[in-house]
């Protein structure tokens, strides 16, 4: 396993559950926290991060304790999509909150998320274990892999490690494209899409009172041929607010604490500022560039090694706004349990399966999030496609409907979640109410319970007093 990062981790886990004999190697490259820290190894690790619904199902398949359990022990929040969150879409208004829950999100921070997954993962599997190391190339040739060549590992692995599998989950970095051609697989398709969103993320103290007050987001445009602006306030353990602001190419949020603040006011809807302005900041403001969606078209490659897989970040790589990337790879390592129980590991053809599927997940969040932002002024990585704009157009209506009508509200539910596929969207409830007009108007304020207003209220006196008395 090339990787220890959340897929790495999740495809250690498929394995291991899938063969309990197998002696799973985790290679890791950087210096493993103790503890819930940021690694310099995971550049989005301070942001908003989002566990889908349909990721988090294909994790919890996975382990024999409850993730879910575990996140929450840790101090992770579970968000109702139906009614735990405010949400203003852009030419929509704001979504209801509707009776029932709907699918949940968890949020927490990454650092977070991985120490929970890796201790649930060595301690469930005793087959399982990570070292450091660097890959530098890939054993065997253009039939099948046989290991990988590493350096700066130590002595117990050597120069040279043969593997019966070979999993590259080694994220945004992979050089699989190099170690291929290596071995006389070339031509691989990439296609990157960079609308250069920039994110600025700064920690608030949860202020009293307001501790179950819903995750807020101010989505971006990608219509108005102006820059995407958007802001989020999101829990996480520890009592603490995530606030984490973005803006695409043109319209990057500041990195200065009163410009983010000011950032944040300016959003279509005052709230992300109102709410943040009268919170105890615990940490200045960490900006990220990494960003890019690329996609690597493996899965349509003419030859494919035998015994070789590639997941995740290493396969494709998302705008982290849309929060899918977990999400496929959660999923990319279900699929390959799936397969080892089915077929086991000498099956011919097996890794070139899994990498279909894996590129299936892929292809749904890839739709979502590049038919959105090639929309977006000064995007690098071409012009929008018919079918980009075709996608774009219905993602448009469906979002409108989804304001007022709980079916479609539902169908974009699990699109977003990962639970379905496309198809989803054109089921008949769904359908009919995205292609007629919404019965109710579009919604120009949050709907905030009278609990949430009275704390929005303080919150904006709280403010106004503290610039009063400078």
């Amino acid at each position: 396993m090339i990787g220890a990062g959340m897929t790495g981790l999740l495809a250690a886990a498929a394995i291991s559950r899938a063969d309990r004999d197998a002696e799973v190697v985790v290679l890791e490259r950087d210096v493993l926290p103790d503890a819930p820290e940021n690694r310099r190894g995971v550049p989005q690790g301070q942001h908003a991060h989002l566990l889908m619904a349909g990721g988090l199902s294909a994790m919890e398949a996975l382990f024999t304790d409850s993730l879910r359990e575990r996140l929450a022990e840790a101090g992770a929040h579970r968000i109702p999509m139906a009614n735990g969150m405010l949400a203003l879409a852009p030419d929509a208004g704001w979504f209801r909150r509707y009776r029932g829950e709907g699918p949940s999100m968890i949020t927490c921070t990454r650092a977070l998320l991985d120490w929970v997954v890796r201790a649930a993962l060595l301690e469930q599997a005793g087959n399982v274990s990570i070292h450091r190391a660097t890959v530098e190339g890939l054993l065997g040739d253009a039939r099948r892999v046989r290991g990988v060549r590493v350096s700066g590992s130590d002595a117990t692995l050597g120069r040279e490690l043969e593997a019966d599998l070979v999993v590259d989950a080694s994220g945004r970095g992979s050089r699989t494209v190099h170690w291929l051609s290596d071995i006389g697989i070339r031509g691989v398709k990439e296609r990157k899409v960079d609308s250069g969103l920039t994110n600025a993320t700064r920690i608030y103290r949860t202020p009293d009172g307001a501790e179950t007050f819903p995750l807020t987001v101010i989505q971006a445009d990608p219509h108005s041929g102006r820059p995407g602006r958007s802001a989020m306030v999101l829990p996480i353990e520890g009592n603490r607010w995530m606030v984490s602001a973005g803006g695409t190419r043109g319209g990057e949020p500041p990195s200065d604490e009163e410009g983010f603040l000011g950032y944040c006011r300016s959003l279509p809807h005052p709230i992300v500022g109102r709410l943040v302005s009268g919170a105890e900041p615990l940490t200045g403001v960490v900006v990220s560039r990494s960003t890019s969606n690329v996609r690597r078209y493996f899965e349509r490659s003419p030859l494919w090694p035998e015994r070789f897989l590639v997941l995740g970040d290493a396969l494709a790589t998302f705008n982290p706004a849309y929060g899918q990337g977990i999400s496929v790879g959660a999923l990319g390592a279900h699929g390959l349990y799936r397969a080892l129980r089915q077929d086991g590991i000498s099956r011919p053809g097996l890794t070139r399966r899994v990498l279909h599927g894996a590129a299936r997940h892929v292809g749904t969040a890839w739709s979502t999030a590049v038919a959105m932002d090639v929309l977006y002024p000064r995007v690098r990585g071409g012009s929008p496609t018919v079918a980009d704009r075709a996608a774009a157009a219905y993602a448009r209506r469906l979002t409108r409907a989804a304001t007022s009508s709980r079916d479609a509200a539902a169908a974009l539910w699990d699109l977003t979640s990962l639970r379905a596929g496309p198809a989803r969207a054109l089921r008949p409830a769904a359908l009919l109410a995205t292609v007629t007009r919404p019965l109710l108007p579009p919604i120009s304020e949050p709907p905030l319970l009278p609990a949430e207003r009275r704390i929005l209220e303080r919150l904006g006196k709280a403010a106004e007093d503290a610039c009063g008395t400078r």
